[in-house]
């Protein structure tokens, strides 16, 4: 059976982190964030680290050519063997066209899905988010708060919130989406890849991923 690539789409703060990492679980693939690879960049201080720290405290898109790179390499190394998710990535047609190429150089079934939210559920959502700087766990003011406003439950670290959680940037990183980001959508649609409109607030994680499992399965003939 060839690879799978599970594209999951949708705008920043829809969920797609989340729903990427339960779904990795459960179809056993891999789980490729461009956001985290470009984060780890940045914090290793490394040439494209130093290159895209600043666009990425503005909340402005990484060039293509630098993400292409990245996401060419990663999904050639081992544990992408029986397929990957894609989270963060394309975000431009040109990303989406780029992709289609490497994809057909190998076996590798593509599917979509988009994660709907509306925008005003996600400008809450993300700027509400806080992060531990210790371990990197990541709590929520509505959801997943920690037991002590503003600390850690794990290590006692006082939260911050994240450069590109901040609420001027999360609104400019929805106007990027909007503008650069929504035609990929209409790309794929046209491409013929089998696209899925998942709504994705109000619902518990568990549930929108068992969900989507299950379009998963059908597209690929798998049983339930």
């Amino acid at each position: 059976m060839p690879r799978l690539c599970l594209i999951l789409f949708g705008s920043p703060g829809s969920g797609k982190g989340t729903q990427a990492k339960l779904l990795k679980e459960s179809l056993g693939i891999a789980h490729i964030s461009t956001g985290d690879m470009l984060r780890e960049r940045v914090t290793s201080g490394d040439e494209i680290g130093r290159s895209v720290a600043s666009l990425m405290q503005a909340g402005e898109l990484v060039p293509d050519e630098t993400v292409n790179r990245l996401v060419e390499e990663r999904i050639d190394q081992p544990d992408c063997i029986n397929g990957f998710i894609l989270d963060g990535y394309p975000r431009t047609v040109q990303q989406a066209q780029l992709l289609a190429e490497l994809l057909v150089l190998r076996p590798i079934r593509t599917i979509v899905v988009h994660l709907v939210v509306d925008y005003n559920v996600i400008i809450a959502r993300i700027s509400g988010r806080r992060q531990c700087p210790v371990c990197g766990s990541v709590y929520g003011i509505n959801s997943i708060a920690p037991n002590t406003v503003g600390v850690c439950d794990k290590d006692g670290a006082k939260l911050l919130v994240r450069d590109d959680d901040r609420e001027e940037v999360v609104r400019e990183r929805l106007r990027s989406y909007e503008q650069q980001t929504s035609p990929v959508l209409a790309y794929f649609k046209k491409s013929g890849i089998p696209c899925w409109d998942v709504p994705a607030a109000g619902v518990a994680p568990q549930v929108i991923a068992k969900g989507i499992e299950a379009l998963v399965r059908k597209e690929r003939g798998e049983a339930a």
